[in-house]
């Protein structure tokens, strides 16, 4: 299997970790949405396009505020293409998160439904919803843990739903975690923006009509270095 490791630019462009005639894999930033919608001016889809000079197709998400490995298509046949990858689960992605509290066990598997809110009033339909996570560094105390993860389902905000539900929420999740501990954290750290980033990823490529596989990995965000250093000296 051949690798990819991040050389990040210094200058306003998307960093394009891997690039061909169907997909480019790029590292998004924190604060950055994946579409433009109501209230988003800009995007990475519009920024890419731009920089690429070429029609850009959305193949998964990250939130805004996740940073790191983010695929996106080139047209709309490889957009099919690879959107039946991530629903066949043919590729991998990996995490990696800073959370307040431990869990119990070092390692293990989150398997708790998730509901998947309908427009409209509609009943909201439950999904079925798989994360494995493993603690990487943990505080003496038990505030604090540095976790890698890796989803086996695709949910809307799923690792910071798990997470929060099993007692161990992202640090300075605004939506989901624990805000008391937020106002803290930041108060005492400046520890503000989402400690969680998408670091790692498999996936196929498309090679004289061969599939290979490819993995990606890029290095955490600044803020999240910052924050492990000081959590963890």
């Amino acid at each position: 299997m051949d690798k990819i490791d991040s050389n990040r630019k210094k200058n306003r462009d998307l960093n394009i970790l891997y690039q061909d005639e169907n997909i480019a894999v790029i590292e998004k930033p924190s604060g950055l949405a994946v579409q433009g919608g109501e209230g988003v001016g800009i995007c990475v889809i519009g920024i890419l396009s731009s920089q690429l000079n070429r029609r850009i197709f959305p193949v998964h998400r990250l939130d805004k505020d996740t940073t790191g490995i983010l695929v996106t298509a080139l047209s709309k046949e490889a957009a099919a293409i690879y959107s039946a990858f991530f629903s066949r689960k043919k590729i991998v992605k990996q995490y990696q998160a800073v959370c307040l509290n431990c869990p119990r066990r070092p390692s293990g598997e989150i398997r708790l439904p998730l509901e998947k809110k309908k427009k409209d009033g509609a009943p909201s339909d439950v999904q079925e919803a798989v994360t494995f996570y493993r603690v990487e560094k943990s505080s003496p105390d038990g505030s604090f843990c540095f976790v890698s993860l890796r989803i086996e389902t695709g949910r809307m905000h799923q690792i910071r739903r798990h997470l929060a539900l099993s007692g161990f929420p992202v640090a300075a999740d605004d939506k989901y975690g624990d805000f008391a501990k937020n106002r803290e954290i930041r108060r005492l750290y400046g520890i503000k923006k989402l400690q969680l980033a998408a670091t790692s990823l498999i996936l196929p490529v498309l090679d004289g009509g061969k599939e290979r596989m490819l993995e990606i990995s890029c290095p955490l965000p600044s803020h999240m270095e910052v924050c492990i250093a000081t959590l963890f000296p």
